[in-house]
């Protein structure tokens, strides 16, 4: 996806991967920093409460009795301390001091906690206290928090002290989150290699699709590129794919335009060159109106194929029908009114459908009137043509039937070609049954020459479009062969 010298965070590929990245980073320090925020607030209200657990304990012994006589304790404070301390067991990070007279008496500590010389700073402070004080200081060792209750019983002067030195445990959480910093980016390094690599892969069809779109050209719209699976990347590519065939068809289409269009107009072009430079020399009136009654005649045959083959490049479009619901019973009547004018033959209605389908009715009219005045054009005077609309297997079935000399077999398809003309007929472009087909195809449908039933050829136009009823008796045509009463059969002189 990237070009050369535009590196990697330069490419689709880079960009998604480094966004990635970025914010999985981002997350997991916001994370981690929350984590270790809880863990050590949570360290310190565990440290509060066994601080306070201690205090009240120690308070509880000092207003109780002495085991030793079953009597209050009195003034003997030492006797206090000793109980205490004997039946006490310091938790983690903590130290337990007591001080008769200013001098210490007793002490108790964890492995991690400090040594009475380490609060040397602090118990000077402590000594100073008159009432219960619960706080933090902050020494030459650390912050410790602490509880120290000053006492006074008799004539001696004590002090209790529980502090605890919560470093060891605050850099045990420390450790752990480094970590589980080191581990959460570890693996988002990893990850975002793997997401190169997975990036580079769903990436690829739009890579492809790119060296496609660079190789393409006017002449060469025949490449594909490979898709698989139903992701975004595989959608892209398949739509791309289907533009390109709509493309390939636009492009043939004009080509064959271009190429009908300079062989057809060649013949007239000629034509009308060599009688404009014989204008020069005729002093003739009536030669020269002969020869420009020939030039206009060609000019005019040449706007017909021009017509014509525009007609044919818009079939191939989207939009070149206008859809809508076409009665086709109404159709056929409609229809086999023009058609009766176009020539002087007998004209007979057979059969009409009586249904409802959805179709560009002025398009089917156009292809039905072009299979009239084909079979006007290449049958004898007093040749009967008939037409009708019938309902086979779903689909409708437009038809005329001409009595003329018909068709052999081996034209059925030729017939619908460009610039094709059946055997002895020399008259027109070649290109009406060439239109016929394509209105017919653009609904879906397809136009034959059918096996007639006696002499003639027998045109066809199948829509194969969903029947819906026009009313009471829907779907119901009249008999093609056989037919009787009046209703079966008009006709028109």
């Amino acid at each position: 996806m990237s070009k050369p010298g535009q590196g990697l965070f330069g490419s689709m590929r880079g960009r998604i991967v480094l966004a990635v990245v970025l914010l999985l980073a981002g997350s997991s320090a916001v994370s981690i920093a929350i984590l270790r925020a809880l863990l050590l607030d949570r360290v310190e209200e565990e440290i509060v409460v066994d601080l306070r657990q201690e205090a009240e304990e120690f308070e509880l012994l000092l207003g109780g009795l002495d085991p030793r006589t079953g009597r209050p304790f009195g003034a003997d404070l030492r006797a206090v301390f000793d109980l205490y301390f004997a039946r006490e067991v310091a938790d983690e990070g903590e130290t337990l001091l007591a001080y008769v007279d200013g001098q210490l008496h007793l002490s108790e500590r964890s492995e991690s906690a400090l040594a009475p010389g380490q609060l040397s700073e602090a118990t000077a402070y402590w000594l100073t206290l008159t009432g219960r004080e619960e706080s933090s200081l902050t020494t030459t060792t650390g912050r410790i928090r602490y509880v120290a209750l000053p006492l006074q019983i008799g004539q001696e002067k004590g002090l209790f002290v529980v502090a605890n030195f919560p470093e060891p445990e605050r850099a045990e959480i420390n450790g752990a989150v480094r970590v589980q910093a080191v581990t959460q980016f570890a693996t988002i390094l990893i990850a975002s290699l793997l997401g190169l690599l997975l990036a580079g892969r769903v990436l690829r069809p739009l890579r492809v699709l790119a060296d496609t779109a660079q190789s393409i050209s006017e002449t060469d719209l025949a490449r594909r590129i490979p898709a698989r699976g139903r992701d975004e990347a595989s959608l892209i590519a398949a739509a791309f794919n289907d533009m390109l065939e709509r493309l390939e068809r636009a492009f043939a289409a004009q080509r064959r335009f271009l190429d009908d269009a300079s062989h057809e107009l060649r013949v007239p072009l000629t034509v009308i060159r060599g009688y404009v430079e014989l204008l020069e020399f005729e002093t003739d009136p009536e030669e020269r109106d002969a020869t420009v009654h020939i030039i206009t005649d060609e000019i005019d045959r040449m706007n017909v194929i021009v017509e014509d083959l525009l007609l044919l490049a818009r079939a191939e479009r989207p939009g070149f029908l206008g859809i809508g619901q076409v009665d086709v019973g109404e159709l056929t009547d409609e229809v086999f009114r023009k058609a009766s004018v176009l020539c002087a033959r007998p004209w007979v209605l057979v059969e009409r459908a009586e249904v409802v389908v959805p179709a560009d009715g002025q398009r089917v009219t156009q292809a039905w009137m072009q299979l009239a005045q084909n079979a006007c054009q290449h049958t004898p005077d007093g040749v009967t043509i008939s037409l009708g609309s019938r309902l086979v297997d779903r689909s409708v079935c437009l038809w005329v039937h001409d009595q003329g000399p018909g068709l052999p077999p081996a034209d059925a398809d030729r017939i619908f070609g460009r610039f094709v003309k059946g055997p002895g007929r020399t008259g027109g472009s070649g290109l009406g049954l060439s239109i016929v087909a394509a209105i017919a195809e653009a609904h879906g449908g397809h136009a034959r020459l059918a096996p007639a039933v006696g002499p003639g050829a027998r045109f066809e136009i199948i829509l194969p479009v969903a029947v819906e009823p026009a009313g009471e008796g829907a779907g119901r045509f009249l008999p093609l062969d056989g037919a009787t009463g009046p209703a079966a059969t008009r006709r028109r002189p």
